[in-house]
């Protein structure tokens, strides 16, 4: 159980970075894929963004959002194991 907590932590990461990865390329968010990591990555980075003003042309609160699921991740694997 631990195992499959910890690669849903893992995929949801690698779909944050798919979706900035995906806003360097132009049109690339109006698809079909660009839609979907949309709809699933936006909930969670909104608030982020609302209290972490972008550097000149570039937002970093993606890279503070995957620092904090990292340790979301880590300390509910942690908590996990101590009651398995």
């Amino acid at each position: 159980m631990i195992e499959v907590i910890g690669w849903l932590f893992q995929i949801y990461s690698y779909m944050i970075i798919a979706y900035v990865l995906l806003s360097w390329l132009p049109n690339a968010r109006e698809s079909v894929v660009g839609d979907l990591l949309a709809k699933c990555v936006e909930p969670y980075l909104s608030p982020f963004r609302r209290f972490i003003p972008p550097i000149g042309m570039i937002d970093i609160s993606p890279i503070v959002a995957l620092i904090a699921l990292r340790f979301a991740s880590y300390g509910l694997i942690s908590l996990i194991s101590n009651f398995v």
